[in-house]
C-alpha cells in the first residue's frame, strides 16, 4: 500500500504546471464537439480540415453499441446527442452513405426522428433552416424586461441558465440563417417532413398542472409576439447585449462555459458585428481555448477545472504527505490565493446583497460567478496547511459561505435560494436543469468547511440548520443524492465526511444506515460503481454499474469518516485501487463519474482517476499504522 501510494504520489506530481496549478481535461459527451463543429459552419468559417477530421474521429469512436451516442460511457441511446454527432459528421464530409451514418440514421429514426429531439438541438436545427421556427418554444427577448416580482426573471434562473439564455433570446429573436458554406442539411433525420409536424415534445419533468399552463402562455406569445411594439424589443436586445459585455470575461468567456460562449458569439454576429470587432475576437479565442487536440484526435471542453482540479490534488497529496507533496501543495495554494474574488459582487448578490465577495470560481476566471463547493474545498485546503498566512482568505472565504446559506438550512452551487421549481415547466427549459437549488452535497461540503474551522452545531446557527437540511434529504436507503458527482456515492461521502468533521456519534441511526447502504452496494470485486441511470426521473435509488477507481476512492473515504477502518469492505476496497493502478502510477478510467446536469449532461473528470484513489489509499495506509488519531479534515 506504501508503494503504491508514493507511485501515485509521484505521477501527480509529475503533472502539475509550473505555476503551481494542477489542471486535467474536463470531457462531456459529443455534444459539445459536434455543437463546435457546427458553431463554426454556423459563422461560415469551418475549423480547418485537419482540426475537422480529428474531432469527427473523436465522435466517431463514442459511437455506441446502439448505433447513436450516450450521454456517458455505456450509457442508453440519447436522440439529442445522436442527431447533433450526425449532423456535425455529414457537416465535415461523412458520407450518409458510411456504414456508421447508416446505422446511426437508422438508430434515430426508430427514436422518432429529430422532431423528438430536446428544445436545444430543435433550436440548432432551426437556425440552420432544418426545421420551421415553431418547432422551438417561444422565448421572446422582451421576457428581459419584466419586474422582478413576475413569476418569471431571469435572476430566478441559474447563473449558467442566465448566461446562455441572454444571448440565445436575441438570437432566437433575429432568427439568423446559419452560412452553412457546404449546404448541409439533414432532412432523412425525420420520420415525416418537419414543415407538417405539428406536435413537438415536452421535457419528461413537465406535470399537471405546469404543462398546460405554460403550453397556453407559448401558443399565446406565439401569438402576439410579431404584434410587440419595435422599440420594446430594442429595449429588450440593448439590455441583453449590455448583460453580455459587462459578463464577458475576457478571453475565459461569459460565465466560462462553452454554450454561453457560442451564443454569445452568435448573438453579436447576427447583430451585424464584424469578425475583428474585439468582442467577436475575444470569444472566439475562449473557444478555441477549451479545445483539446491530441495526435489523432479532438474535442471541445465545456468548460476548464484548475481551481477544483487544484484545490482537490492539493488534499489528495496532504493526505500522502512527504516533503515533496508538502511543496506542491504550498505551490498550488499560492496559485489559488490570489484568485479569490473580492472586488466583484457576483449575481449572487442579487439574492443576498448585504454578503460581501469571497468565493473561488470554478475555472480560471469567472468573477461573477463564484462556485461554493471550489471555496469550500480551497478554504479546507489552505486550512489544513497550516499557514498563517491564509487566514484572512480563510476567513472571507467562510463569511461569504455562511452568507450564501438557503433559507431551508442547505447551500446551492453559486446561487442561494434559487428554488422555484415551478420555471423547470416552462416549455423552454424541457432539459429540467433551470434551477439552482440547493442539494446535499454541496451543503455538507460546506459543513465540512465549518466544521473544520471548529463550527459545531450548538454554537452555530448555520450549522444546525444545514445538519437538518441534510437529516431530512437522506434517502429511505440511508443514502444522500449527488448533484455534482455520480450520484448517491458521491453524496453519501460527502455527507458522512461532515458529520465526521462535526463530531457527530457514529452509533446514529442515520450514520449507521448509511454504512449499511455503502457495504450492501459494495462489487464482487472490491471496488464501487453507479450509473448516471441513477439519476431517473422517478426515483429508484442507486443504480449498479461496474467499479471504478473514483467512485471506489469516495466510498472508501465515507467509510473511513464513518469509523468502519477495520472493516473488511475497506480491506477490499483498498485491495481494488492498489490491484488496479497503472503503471504509470494512475488509474484508468473510462466511465463517467460526474454530473452537470442530472439525465441531460454528464462529465468525466480526467483528474477524478489521478487524485481521489491516491486520497482515499493514503489515508487508508495513515489510519492504518501507527497510534495515530482520527482525521478530523473536514474531507
Amino acid at each position: 500500500m506504501d508503494a503504491a501510494v508514493s507511485r501515485a504520489r509521484q505521477a501527480l506530481l509529475d503533472v502539475q504546471r509550473p505555476d503551481g496549478h494542477f489542471v486535467f481535461e474536463l470531457e462531456a459527451d459529443v455534444t459539445i464537439p459536434a455543437e463546435y463543429i457546427l458553431f463554426r459552419h454556423f459563422l461560415g468559417q469551418p475549423a480547418d480540415a485537419l482540426l475537422e477530421a480529428k474531432i469527427a474521429a473523436f465522435i466517431r469512436r463514442k459511437q455506441a453499441a446502439h448505433d447513436g451516442w450516450p450521454l456517458f460511457t455505456d450509457g442508453p441511446f440519447n436522440l439529442s446527442s445522436s442527431v447533433k454527432a450526425y449532423f456535425a459528421l455529414k457537416a465535415v464530409g461523412n458520407s450518409p452513405d458510411a456504414d456508421h451514418m447508416r446505422r446511426a440514421r437508422t438508430a434515430i429514426l426508430a427514436h422518432g426522428g429529430a422532431a423528438n429531439a430536446n428544445v436545444f438541438t430543435r433550436a440548432l436545427l432551426a437556425l440552420f433552416g432544418v426545421l420551421p421556427w415553431r418547432g422551438v418554444p417561444v422565448m421572446p427577448v422582451e421576457i428581459l424586461l419584466l419586474p422582478r416580482w413576475f413569476p418569471f426573471h431571469m435572476t430566478k434562473v441559474s447563473y449558467w441558465s442566465r448566461t446562455v439564455i441572454m444571448p440565445l433570446v436575441v438570437v432566437n429573436a433575429l432568427k439568423p440563417r446559419a452560412r452553412n458554406p457546404r449546404n448541409v442539411t439533414i432532412e432523412e433525420l425525420f420520420v415525416e417532413p418537419p414543415d407538417r409536424v405539428r406536435h413537438w415534445p415536452g421535457g419528461p419533468q413537465q406535470k399537471f398542472p405546469w404543462t398546460q399552463i405554460f403550453g397556453a402562455l407559448d401558443n399565446l406569445l406565439r401569438w402576439a409576439e410579431p404584434y410587440f411594439p419595435k422599440s420594446l424589443r430594442k429595449r429588450a436586445i440593448d439590455q441583453a447585449v449590455a448583460f453580455v459585455e459587462e459578463h464577458l470575461n475576457g478571453e475565459d468567456g461569459l460565465g466560462a462555459i462553452y454554450p454561453a460562449m457560442a451564443y454569445s458569439a452568435m448573438m453579436f454576429d447576427a447583430l451585424g458585428y464584424p469578425r475583428d470587432d474585439p468582442r467577436m475576437v475575444q470569444i472566439l479565442n475562449a473557444i478555441d481555448k477549451l479545445l483539446v487536440i491530441h495526435e489523432n484526435e479532438a474535442y471541445c471542453q465545456p468548460c476548464v477545472s484548475p481551481v477544483w482540479d487544484t484545490a482537490l490534488a492539493s488534499h489528495a497529496l496532504m493526505e500522502a504527505g512527504g516533503d515533496p507533496a508538502e511543496r506542491s501543495v504550498h505551490a498550488g495554494l499560492a496559485w489559488l490565493e490570489p484568485l479569490q474574488i473580492t472586488d466583484v459582487v457576483g449575481d449572487w448578490a442579487v439574492q443576498k446583497p448585504r454578503v460581501r465577495p469571497g468565493g473561488w470560481a470554478f475555472q480560471y476566471a469567472n468573477p461573477h460567478y463564484p462556485d461554493v463547493d471550489d471555496t469550500a474545498v480551497v478554504a479546507m485546503a489552505m486550512d489544513r496547511a497550516g499557514s498563517l498566512k491564509y487566514a484572512t482568505a480563510i476567513a472571507r472565504a467562510r463569511e461569504w459561505i455562511e452568507g450564501l446559506q438557503s433559507a431551508n438550512g442547505g447551500w446551492g452551487a453559486f446561487d442561494a435560494d434559487n428554488d422555484y421549481d415551478y420555471l423547470n415547466y416552462i416549455p423552454f427549459a424541457d432539459h429540467g436543469a433551470l434551477l439552482d437549488p440547493p442539494t446535499a452535497d454541496v451543503t455538507a461540503r460546506c459543513l465540512s468547511m465549518l466544521g473544520q474551522l471548529g463550527e459545531v452545531p450548538a454554537r452555530n446557527s448555520a450549522v444546525a440548520r444545514g445538519l437538518d437540511y441534510l437529516l431530512r434529504t437522506q434517502e429511505k436507503d440511508g443514502s444522500w443524492f449527488g448533484r455534482w458527482g455520480m450520484n448517491y456515492i458521491y453524496g453519501t461521502w460527502s455527507v458522512l465526511c461532515a458529520f465526521h468533521v462535526l463530531r457527530r456519534d457514529l452509533r446514529s441511526a442515520d450514520i449507521q444506515k448509511a454504512i449499511a447502504w455503502l457495504k450492501r452496494i459494495q462489487n464482487k470485486d472490491g471496488g464501487w460503481g453507479e450509473g448516471g441511470e441513477s439519476y431517473d426521473l422517478d426515483y429508484t435509488g442507486y443504480r449498479p454499474a461496474p467499479s471504478t477507481p473514483s467512485q471506489t476512492a469516495w466510498a472508501l473515504l465515507a467509510l473511513m469518516a464513518a469509523g468502519q477502518v477495520e472493516d473488511d469492505a475497506v480491506t477490499l476496497g483498498a485491495r481494488y485501487l492498489a490491484a488496479t493502478q497503472a503503471e504509470d502510477g494512475f488509474w484508468k478510467e473510462e466511465r463517467f463519474t460526474a454530473t452537470g446536469f442530472p439525465r441531460v449532461f454528464y462529465l468525466r473528470y480526467h483528474g477524478y482517476a489521478k487524485y481521489f484513489p491516491l486520497w482515499a489509499m493514503a489515508r487508508y495506509r495513515n489510519l492504518k499504522t501507527g497510534n495515530r488519531p482520527p482525521v478530523l479534515a473536514g474531507m
